[in-house]
């Protein structure tokens, strides 16, 4: 059943019951609707906000729910419509019903009667005729949106056959430019799943994302939650979030991460435990895979679709939509020898329409002799190629210079991205060369993004790098990610940032790929931090750890080297590897008082001597920071003293400022009261000035060391105004770990003032959120108090059960110390 007969339908009863006809807008819904489009793509479409798109939706539902006496809503208005009409049509008989349905078929200027017009029994309903002007309108604006998707409805309905219980992961396996992708992501739109999440696998092998990483990014950007230490853990998280959602996800182009037999190669097994997740019965996700290759894993329950060549039919539509001049026969013989490939479909059509003038005759006389111009697709894109060098060469330099770009973590590349690269070419002719490629099919556009497809790129790219172009291509594209992310405010920026990383790695430029994870930014927190520190901070531990760990062996730069070292020590820290990370800090320290050393005293020299500086003293704070998490108290204070030493009254004043809170807690838990009162004293009165209050963002893990230590000094009066202020910060900026340690705070206060069911709920809340980030160390400290507040209380069993918890996670981050303080 087609909307369009629908439309007529409706139009029939609708004015019996309310007096009036479906408006524009409301048939374009229902329109779009019965396509699988989402609110979104049809206020595009018709020119509205997708607010008022889902308002006028709302109310049409209504609408026809009261006309038909049947509930209607936007996820199954195709199905009880269609049952309706055909319940209608089946009192007086189903030949009426099919007579009705036949009689669609008009020349392109009819319109539609509000009676059947009876026609021949063998016609067949035409899905492309109007049915009246508003109807017409709104398929002049659907034009866009359709033409990208010919030919396919009978591959949706196979997918929809193959999707059951047991299949929740399908393959669909064919050669390059059959449109597998396309397919893929036009049945993911029509099912209305509650979230898509898409996975394009690098098409170079060395440059594929590692399972955890792609997990990682999924758990905190599409699901708010964060990411276990553990991949196991990791992908139980993600198993919940598919149990509770009905989840559409694509993992596109998956050939590069197979070996020679189909199966994942070794560096990339983990994939194989991902799928084990996406294929369980249990989980309402479906998983669709596009991949030249077929997938060989024994042990993984995927079900394989070949996806056959587009018919005759559909490239003719596709030819005629484009105003290119049809000649049968040729177009016949096209498809025959392309094997109704698309993307080769696509390429003809803008070599015939760019170079031919739209004379498809014409370019098949010219071309047809050409050995290349047969069934593979790469051959085709190889001849295409070379006739764009011949015929303009610099569109061919441009197309070639794109291959340096990765489409993988950042899938599209914006008009300034390709600019960039016409170094060589007047500013006034940018534009044309742009649309030359456009034109010819062979490069990829979608509102202003572009991208190329993986063959050409392939082949594009094997070109750039035999070139004298390869180096400044990279670098261009380098400088223009850097220069695209002025600030981070989200992880979209962050990614895009780091891009300009795998540029320099593909030249071997190890320093400027060691400077991009070191350049500092202004970020969502207030803070102007080097990318690798914003990335972690983020949750996106992984990718840095590994730039972090391709380069640093590589590198000459002591500054860089020291820098790095500094943040990877962190990382160890946050993954509960804290004596890893105590080395990491004692390298940055070595290198620092060596260069420290060694600097001649001389004007030029003095940034040299701030930077060093800095990074001794941010390397000794931090390793003090560790000391406490290992309950190692005097160390850790002579650690603080030694920094507060080295930089008091100095430039680096700030370290001192943070040193000197740090050192008021340690002397608090070592029952030095007097000196932990006088220290913490300070540095509220630091804090509360009324620069310093604007600036909280840049502290907020010291406010509430600075609250803990209030604690310590039952002074609850100050101990609350800090926390309140970094909670208030924490909830604004996503800070979790500062806000599970103020909550925990919170609920010590609760437990020394009696109030112990408050308490209670604020240490599970504190220890739920940490378990989401797997920061040992802190949730064993969480706990440590939990028990003590059960102890207080006089549950004893309870008590010793977190206790005993303690105990097993300050065992396992080597902290005995820690161990000996809980069993006290």
């Amino acid at each position: 059943m087609e909307t369009e007969a629908l439309l007529a339908w409706l139009d029939t009863i609708i004015p019996i019951q309310t007096g009036e006809r479906l408006n524009e807008l409301e048939r374009v819904i229902l329109e779009q609707v019965c396509l699988g489009r989402k609110y979104l793509e049809i206020a595009d479409t018709y020119g509205c906000t997708e607010g008022h798109a889902k308002d006028t939706g709302s109310q049409l539902w209504k609408l026809l729910s009261k006309v038909l006496r049947e509930k209607i809503t936007k996820r199954n208005c195709r199905r009880v419509l269609e049952k309706c009409f055909r319940k209608a049509y089946t009192i007086s008989g189903l030949s009426d019903y099919a007579k009705y349905s036949r009689s669609l078929r008009y020349s392109k200027h009819s319109q539609i009667s509000q009676s059947p017009i009876q026609s021949k029994e063998t016609e067949d309903v035409n899905l492309d005729l109007n049915v009246d002007k508003n109807t017409s309108k709104a398929k002049n604006k659907n034009t866009n949106i359709n033409l990208n998707f010919i030919g396919r409805s009978e591959e949706i309905h196979r997918l929809n056959s193959l999707v059951t219980e047991e299949n929740k992961v399908i393959v669909i396996q064919g050669e390059g430019g059959l449109g597998k992708t396309t397919l893929a992501q036009q049945y993911l739109q029509t099912q209305e799943f509650d979230l898509v999440l898409e996975l394009l696998m690098a098409k170079e092998t060395q440059n594929i994302t590692p399972a955890q990483q792609v997990v990682e990014e999924w758990l905190k950007q599409d699901f708010q939650e964060e990411p276990g230490i553990e991949f196991g853990v990791t992908l139980g998280r993600l198993k919940r979030q598919l149990n509770n959602r009905r989840i559409g996800i694509l993992i596109d182009n998956l050939e590069p991460a197979l070996d020679d037999r189909g199966r994942f190669i070794d560096r990339h097994r983990n994939y194989v435990e991902l799928l084990r997740i996406l294929a369980d019965a249990r989980v309402e996700s479906v998983t669709i895979i596009t991949s030249r290759d077929r997938l060989c894993e024994p042990e993984l329950n995927v079900k394989h679709y070949r996806l056959p060549g587009l018919d005759i039919n559909a490239w003719e539509k596709f030819f005629e939509c484009r105003k290119i001049e049809i000649d049968l026969q040729t177009l016949s013989t096209m498809h025959r020898v392309y094997g109704g490939n698309a993307k080769a479909m696509g390429i003809l059509c803008g070599a015939i329409g760019e170079d031919f003038d739209g004379d498809m005759a014409a370019y098949w006389k010219a071309n047809n002799a050409d050995p290349l111009a047969v069934t593979d697709l790469k051959n085709l894109a190889v001849s295409q190629i070379n006739r764009l060098k011949v015929l303009d060469i610099r569109a061919y330099h441009l197309l070639c210079r794109l291959g340096c770009y990765r489409y993988q973590d950042v899938p599209a590349i914006p008009t300034e991205g390709l600019l960039c690269l016409l170094w060589d070419v007047p500013l006034t002719e940018h534009h044309q060369i742009i649309a030359s490629l456009k034109n010819r099919s062979l490069i990829e556009c979608h509102k202003g993004e572009y991208w190329l497809h993986p063959v050409i790129r392939a082949e594009v790219i094997s070109r750039l790098r035999s070139s004298k172009d390869w180096q400044n291509a990279n670098i261009q594209a380098a400088n223009f990610w850097t220069a695209s992310v002025p600030e981070i405010q989200n992880i979209k920026d962050a990614l895009q940032a780091l891009e300009a990383y795998y540029h320099y790695i593909d030249i071997n430029a190890f320093e400027l790929a060691g400077k991009v994870i070191l350049k500092s930014r202004d970020n969502q927190w207030g803070q102007f931090l080097p990318l690798g520190s914003t990335l972690y901070r983020m949750g996106l531990i992984q990718p840095v750890m590994a730039a972090i760990d391709r380069i640093i062996h590589n590198l000459n730069s002591d500054r860089i080297v020291s820098e790095l070292y500094n943040i990877l020590g962190d990382l160890f820290w946050i993954n509960g590897k804290i004596n890893a990370a105590i080395e990491c800090q004692e390298k940055t320290i070595n290198l620092a008082t060596r260069a420290l050393e060694n600097l001649v005293p001389k004007e030029d020299s003095k940034h040299a001597f701030y930077y060093f500086r800095m990074l001794e003293v941010d390397s000794l704070l931090s390793i003090g920071l560790y000391k406490i998490d290992l309950w190692e108290l005097e160390a850790a204070a002579s650690l603080f003293e030694r920094v507060i030493y080295l930089v008091q009254n100095t430039d680096h004043h700030p370290w001192a400022e943070k040193a000197s809170i740090c050192l008021a807690l340690v002397s608090s838990n070592l029952g030095l009261y007097e000196k932990a009162k006088v220290l913490a004293d300070e540095a509220y009165q630091n804090i509360t000035t009324e620069v310093n209050i604007k600036n909280n963002g840049r502290i907020s893990y010291f406010l509430q060391i600075l609250g803990q230590t209030y604690v310590n000094l039952k002074d609850f009066t100050k101990a609350n105004e800090m926390f309140s202020q970094a909670l208030s910060f924490a909830e604004k900026s996503h800070y979790t770990q500062v806000k599970a340690k103020t909550i925990n705070g919170l609920a010590q206060i609760y437990r020394q003032r009696g109030e112990f069911e408050l308490a209670l709920i604020n240490h599970f809340e504190a220890i739920e959120l940490l378990e989401n980030i797997d920061a040992k160390c802190d949730i064993a400290e969480f706990y440590f108090q939990l028990g003590l507040t059960y102890q207080e209380i006089e549950e004893s069993v309870e008590s010793k059960i977190y206790f005993d918890k303690a105990i097993q996670l300050f065992t396992e981050i080597e902290a005995p110390q820690q161990v000996k303080r809980v069993v006290s």
